[in-house]
């Protein structure tokens, strides 16, 4: 592609105005895409998109159906709740556009392999936004494990704690919704656990439950065991109504267990851990990688790239139907109280009803 791709941003409010400022503002000024019309359903948030990378207002729309039959473009933006995913998606197949999209791929796993086999069938590319691997932390951990400096990995424990216990407190539908703390919580941290491990999920075993002081309809809080292809293990604890939060987003906890030494997450610092027999470890600590940009915007710019002819980012379509089926399969062992395989749950979805 040698022209600047142009392209349909759908959602402009809520986590869509940062989109309009700190993403697609930085690749329009970098000269990497260019702007073909700005959707949502809230006319004032519209002005967004205008604000953040100059969007005239004839060129935004309330209605998505129309935005995507009156305005040529190459790729989509689809930052919509996850239950709309799909159908966004459906237009821009429609109309011969590759797409990039919020996190998870769709709401449930059913929908997650629809949209995998409709964007294969169509021959576009789709890239899923997971920023939190991509953040300056986490993707230091990622290449100090993954160096082989301190050794073949053994296993890993993640952590993810807060106080959201009372209603309302962590957004008000998650407090009404079953699996708030799986469905809306792990994804990014399971994507982190397969980073680390360079392998894909073998199974999954997960027990949530919800305390009697959260108040949440469904379970907000989870311990799960997943044993990654290779034979790599982690332990995964998340809880959304703990009296103190201890690592909330951004700031999670990650302990990578390696067979010459232990590297440690922690609220952003990260260490290398060493000690000799029962000796209190000697910590030395990791200087932070340092880049232009993190997380979505990083993503974003890889997106385009790969448009353009570039390498394909991390986060395809292709490998984060990896991620979906590992967070849905948490869901039904939590349901079922059995270990679930993970490969198995995978490939009976995608040659489900067609």
């Amino acid at each position: 592609m040698s022209k600047v791709p142009r392209f349909i941003h759908v959602g402009t409010g809520g986590f869509g105005r940062h989109w309009c400022q700190e993403v697609l503002g930085r690749l329009v000024a970098l000269g990497k895409a260019e702007p073909a019309a700005a959707v949502d359903i809230v006319p004032e948030h519209l002005r967004y998109a205008q604000e953040g990378y100059g969007i005239s207002a004839d060129r935004c729309f309330t209605d998505a159906r129309e935005a995507f039959g009156r305005v040529e473009a190459d790729f989509a933006v689809l930052v919509v709740p996850p239950a709309h995913h799909e159908q966004m998606v459906d237009l821009a197949l429609e109309r011969g556009m590759d797409i990039l999209c919020e996190k998870p791929i769709a709401d449930t796993m059913a929908a997650c392999a629809r949209v995998y086999r409709k964007v294969g069938a169509a021959g576009r590319k789709m890239a899923i936004t997971m920023s939190h691997r991509f953040d300056q932390d986490k993707q230091t951990l990622e290449a100090l494990v993954r160096s082989g400096e301190l050794g073949r990995l053994h296993y890993v424990v993640g952590r993810f704690t807060y106080n959201y216990r009372r209603f309302g407190s962590w957004g008000v539908f998650r407090h009404q919704i079953p699996d708030p703390l799986l469905i809306e919580g792990t994804v990014h941290h399971f994507d982190i656990f397969r980073a680390l491990a360079g392998a894909n999920a073998a199974t999954v075993y997960a027990r949530s439950w919800n305390p009697p002081w959260g108040e949440y309809a469904g379970d907000s809080t989870a311990l799960v065991i997943i044993e990654m292809e290779g034979g790599v293990r982690c332990l995964y604890e998340g809880a959304k109504a703990n009296a103190s939060t201890l690592n909330g987003w951004g700031e999670e906890y990650f302990r990578a267990e390696c067979e010459q030494g232990t590297a440690v997450l922690d609220r952003r610092r990260v260490q290398v851990l060493r000690s000799e027999g029962g000796e209190p470890p000697a910590a030395r600590e990791v200087a932070l990688q340092e880049r232009p940009a993190w997380k979505n915007a990083w993503l974003a710019e890889q997106f385009v790239d790969w448009l353009g002819g570039g390498p394909p980012p991390a986060t395809t379509l292709e490998d984060n139907i990896q991620c979906a089926a590992l967070t849905f399969a948490a869901v039904e062992s939590a349901h079922s109280g059995q270990v679930v395989p993970v490969q198995d749950y995978l490939r009976r979805h995608l040659e489900g009803d067609r």
